[in-house]
Parts: C-alpha cells; structure tokens; sequence
C-alpha cells in the first residue's frame, strides 16, 4: 500500500552516486499508532506509565506488526510498545524489496556545508498491506542530514567588547535568585559533536560556577564524539551544556546524542521523553524548514513531543538563525520545525543591551540578515492550526498566502552573535549566539521554575498565554517591540519575531506558582 506521508521530492544539490550497497546493513524505525489519543494538550499531566499503557501502541496489534516485519525476513532489535517503536535491521536489499523502494548512495552538504555521503530515496514507500493500518511512520531508510543546528559564532573584532557570560544574561532576564535546579534533570538532544569532561570543567571553574552532572547517551549508535572544531557541531553541543549548566548547576544533564536524520531526531526526543528520572526540560537547538521534513517525520516528532507535554515536560526548540525565509530561496516564507510543533516552546531570538550594573536595559530583534550575520526564525506555520491558547493573541496571517497558523516563535532570548554568549569550545574562548542559546537559556529557567513551585511547567503555554490579547504586552515578559526578521516586524505583545518576549523570570516564577496545583492526574481505569 502507497505510503505517501513518506514522499521524498529530490533534493536540488545532490549528487547520484550509484545504487546504495545491496549487501549493507540498515537500521528501521516503524512507529506504530496509538491506542488511545492523548489528553488535550496541556489538559492534564499524566506519569510516564500512563503514557506507556494507555497511549503506547496496542498490545495485540503491536505482537501482529512485529511478527509480520520477522516474517519478511527482518530481524526486530528494538521493540517498545509504551513509545510504539520497532526496530528491525536488514540488509539494503531487503528493505528496498520489504517498502518497495529504491536506495541510492548520494553526496551532497551537510548542515556544515562540508561533503558528506549518505543513503537517497525519492517518491512514497510501500508499507505492506498487513502493517500498514497501524503504521505512522518508517524512517532510518534514507539517511540525508535531516536538521542544521542553530548557532552563530561570533567573529573576533578588535574593539569589540559587548558580550556576555551566562550569568550575566541571567542575572539581566532577572532569573528567581535562590535556586539553580536542584533535583531536575534537563535533555539536551545532539545530533553530532561532543564535548570533553576537562573542557567542562575548566569553563564552569573560570566563572565560578560549579560544574555541573553531564552525561552522554547514546541513540541509534550516535555517540559523544568532539570533532575538535569549534564551528561545527561541537560549537552547538558545548554551548548547550556551558549556557543551561551556568544558569541551573544544580540540575543533571543528559545529553542525547543520535544520528543527524529524522529516525535519529525522533528517537532521541523520544528516548529522553521516556527516560527515567522524568526530565524537567528539554532543549532542541537543531531544526530545518518544514517543509524539508516528509509528512511522516513531522508527524512522529510532534507526537514524541507531545508524549513529553503530556508527562510534565517542557520541550524547548530554537526558532531558526536565518530570518522568515528560514535560508530557503524561494522568495516565500518559512518557519522552521520542530520549532513549529504546537507541543514545543518555540524560542526566539534578541540583541540584549544591559547597563553598567549589569541591568536590563533594552532589546531589539535580531537581525544581522543585511551583514550575513543572521537573523531569528518566525512566522506562520504552513502545517500546523493555531492552537487554542495562541488564538487569541493576534498571530497574523502567514505573510504570502494570508493562510492562519501556529506562530513561531512563543518566546525569545538574547541570540544576536554581537551580544553573544562567552563560551569556551574544545579549549578555545569564543562568543556565540543563536536561538541555540535561547533553547537551553529557557531550559535552565524552567528547571528553577520547576525546582521552586514544586511542580512540572509541561505544556507552559496554557499558562504563559493566559489573558494575551493582540496588540497588548503579556506579564512576565520584557516586551520587545523593535525589529523585524525580514518579512514580520516586532510590535507591543506576540509578534512573529519575539512571540510574547523575553523573560522576567521572577515574575514569570510568580505566574507558575500562582497557576494552582497543576492539571489533575488522569487515573488508570
């Protein structure tokens, strides 16, 4: 059966190689259906074994499935009914014939821009017809880079001056005083680089911070594996740990890293949303334009990141470096995804001034576009429906099509590489800005605010948006009303560049606490 959310169009640059090796062995991800649909969106928290019982895949149908895939031949290495996975290996051949397509070996340009050989398919899969009714999604066939991640690195200039570190952003945002995350655990998803123990270290010593619980996990045989460049990934996955670890060092850091390709982004979110303590945030700085995404991929990371909404988690995504074109060059609009994903806090990005006491003093969007330095991610989204607590604060129609949609992003940070992060980076100082920042800056506020009310913020919009209205400034946020990202300009309330602004953390720790004792547990029948 024609499996057409898995419909591949051709990439423009790329380079046809030759037929994948028929004789190599490849690694699938089949997600499954659920067996019962989710709560509403941040109508109630439910425990992970909830999630796994009641909103898994069905038993009976999920025995079925997996024996259909060992009938045709393929051997199950994986098989998790409670995150509706299975994952079965073959050889390429198998595969092809097993969904009816064809795998090709291609070069084209990673995220980095460096030549990089992966597997290629075109057009739609063929599930067969025994499994298809229960199938959402198949992925880990083709294995192009899926995501780019979102940071900027800061040219040295001489003079240059304004940056800054962690804790100063933090201390501007007026983030609640007393708490650092004690007793929280914060995901951060890689999909390349890594980072070294003694780096760490040396960062958290050098601004008297004591350094953090960081571990590695590994996913779909990804692994922590520094490249030693400060511009590739590396640059993503140090300023991760050093901005969220500086602002929460007392919560613990597992750090998801998985394959830079569509099975490998849901699986990691996935594995962290059933992971073990329940983590309190996490924090995705890696996305691509949504329509980059098949329609089968899209729909299996919204539903992991609505199985962490529904459990307490706060999923944090940077909106995009590359203004609302997204670095697509079509002339048209675009927003980025996951950021777009309704389940997600979308972050955007600012220029942060502070004062001579190290005080808020004002922001602007980000925008280096004219320079080619960049510029925050926002729009309309092309594919997913306004959500009910966004409808009421003025999101515009999408600027070419008129269209209504989920706006991106929700909230915003400071991002602009002139106002950067100071970092260090495989031994080496650097400042760095991007919405990556803004992510794991968000995800440390959110593990104080977590560590002080007692309680899981989940889905954060249900209370953040509470009472907006277009055109009207929200408490709990610095309103942020000059700029634009290319084709939307920043105004008084949500805008398509800040979303609802940048945080008062104390005030916004004040929302939470006065948000009553949280959404009712669903009970087990």
């Amino acid at each position: 059966m024609s499996f057409e959310a898995s419909r591949r169009s051709p990439l423009a640059h790329v380079e046809i190689l030759g037929p994948a090796d028929p004789a190599e062995t490849a690694r699938v991800t089949v997600f499954l259906r659920r067996r019962t649909p989710l709560p509403p969106a941040g109508a109630a928290v439910i425990t992970l074994e909830q999630l796994r019982e009641l909103h898994g895949a069905d038993p009976v149908e999920f025995e079925d499935v997996r024996a259909r895939l060992e009938e045709a031949g393929l051997r199950v290495v994986l098989a998790d009914p409670g995150s509706r996975r299975i994952q079965v290996e073959g050889t390429v051949a198998l595969l092809s014939e097993v969904f009816d397509t064809a795998l090709h070996q291609a070069r084209g340009r990673s995220a980095h821009a460096e030549p990089e050989q992966y597997r290629y398919r075109t057009g739609a899969l063929t599930v067969p017809e025994s499994i298809a009714h229960a199938t959402v999604a198949v992925l880990g066939l083709d294995t192009r880079p899926q995501a780019m991640a979102h940071f900027r690195i800061r040219p040295m200039k001489a003079g240059e001056s304004v940056s800054y570190t962690p804790l100063q952003v933090g201390t501007a945002y007026q983030f609640p005083e007393g708490y650092d995350g004690s007793g929280r655990t914060v995901a951060l998803i890689e999909l390349g680089g890594g980072y070294d123990e003694a780096g760490l270290a040396q960062y958290f010593q050098s601004i008297g911070v004591t350094a953090p619980s960081v571990t590695a996990v590994p996913v779909d045989g990804g692994s922590n594996a520094p490249t030693g460049s400060a511009d590739g990934p590396d640059g993503e996955v140090q300023l991760d740990i050093e901005v969220a670890g500086a602002l929460a060092p007392g919560a613990a850091y597992a750090v998801y890293f998985a394959p830079n390709t569509d099975q490998g982004f849901v699986d990691a979110v996935t594995e962290a949303t059933h992971a073990t303590p329940t983590p309190a945030a996490i924090s995705i700085s890696w996305g691509g334009p949504e329509d980059s995404w098949t329609a089968q991929s899209r729909q299996a990371l919204d539903a992991a990141c609505a199985d962490a909404a529904a459990i307490g988690v706060t999923v944090l995504v940077a909106a995009g470096d590359n203004g609302s074109a997204d670095g697509e060059s079509d002339g048209n609009t675009h927003c980025d995804f996951p950021a777009s994903s309704p389940h997600v806090l979308a972050c955007g990005g600012t220029r942060l001034t502070v004062d001579a006491a190290g005080a808020y003093a004002g922001e602007t969007v980000w925008d280096d576009s004219s320079a080619g330095g960049g510029a925050t991610g926002g729009g309309v989204s092309a594919f997913f429906p306004v959500p009910d607590w966004q409808a009421q604060a003025g999101v515009p129609g999408n600027a070419d099509t008129g269209s209504t949609g989920r706006g991106v992003p929700d909230v915003s940070g400071n991002a602009d590489p002139e106002s950067g992060y100071q970092v260090l980076v495989d031994g080496q100082q650097a400042v760095i800005g991007g919405t990556s920042a803004v992510a794991p800056l968000w995800a440390a506020l959110v593990a104080r605010i977590a560590q002080q009310t007692g309680k899981p913020l989940g889905l954060a919009q249900t209370v953040l948006y509470t009472g907006a209205a277009a055109g009207v400034a929200q408490s709990g946020f610095q309103d942020v009303t000059s700029g634009s990202n290319g084709a939307y300009s920043a105004t008084t309330g949500w805008d398509p560049c800040t979303g609802l602004g940048s945080p008062d953390g104390s005030a916004l720790a004040g929302l939470f606490a006065g948000a009553g004792e949280g959404p009712v547990q669903e009970v087990l029948a």
